[in-house]
């Protein structure tokens, strides 16, 4: 088992597939700019409903960080960082910002 995943069923619907969306043997998606899990909704979208703990062991999942993101996108002078995706900096669209923040505190 991947130590990152406190299951084996976890690891496996998180990483079963590199197309998120479209597999529907995939199951969870995971957001790593905001460190969020949640459950695909299969309808051809990009929908999901977010999750906080494992659905087989039921331990808790790292608190999503969404708010963060947004925080300080805002704080850099984003409005909308979603309307202005391609504007924001590369650190942003993943998860490098994460070890930035964590570098400067």
């Amino acid at each position: 088992m991947d130590e990152k995943y406190c299951c084996n069923d976890f690891a496996y619907f998180v990483t079963t597939s590199k197309d998120d969306f479209t597999d529907t043997n995939k199951l969870i998606y995971h957001d790593i700019r905001f460190d969020e899990y949640g459950l695909i909704i299969h309808d051809g979208g990009q929908s999901y409903i977010v999750i906080t703990h494992c659905p087989w062991t039921g331990e808790k999942l790292p608190e999503s960080k969404k708010e963060l993101w947004f925080d300080e996108l805002e704080a850099r002078g984003f409005e909308d960082p979603l309307s202005e995706y391609d504007s924001i900096p590369n650190e942003y669209k993943s998860d490098k910002w994460m070890t930035l923040k964590e570098i400067q505190e």
